[in-house]
């Protein structure tokens, strides 16, 4: 994901790239790990990982961003909804929803049901 979305997000809400964090190196499996340790959340482009990994017990909440491609101009839309899904799952939000969920578009974003779990 273009590194320009962190500006896109806001101001409350850490954002961190897998290469700032120097996982970019890591398979999905073992990112997901990782990240289950140090966040409540894992925003992604990589609509594949829900049925790749078994997201069973994982206390992580995925957002998966779906756009026509990774570019800037195609993700930015989709940051106002994808915060929001953030807000939700963190741990202070009261039905934190955790699982995945997938933003398709501005104020679209519905929880996968069909995935590994």
């Amino acid at each position: 994901m273009p590194r320009k979305l962190k500006g896109l997000f806001a101001g409350d809400v850490e954002v961190v790239t897998v290469q700032e964090r120097g996982w970019d190196s890591l398979e999905n499996g073992d990112l997901l790990e990782a990240a289950q340790g140090e966040f409540d959340a894992l925003l992604t482009t990589d609509r594949g990982i829900p049925h790749q990994q078994d997201l069973s017990g994982l206390g992580l909440t995925v957002v998966v961003l779906e756009a026509k491609s990774n570019r800037l101009e195609h993700l930015s839309p989709l940051i106002e909804e994808a915060d929001a899904v953030l807000r939700r799952a963190s741990p202070s939000a009261e039905g934190s929803p955790g699982g995945v969920w997938r933003v398709t578009g501005p104020g679209e974003a519905r929880e996968d049901r069909g995935t590994k779990r």
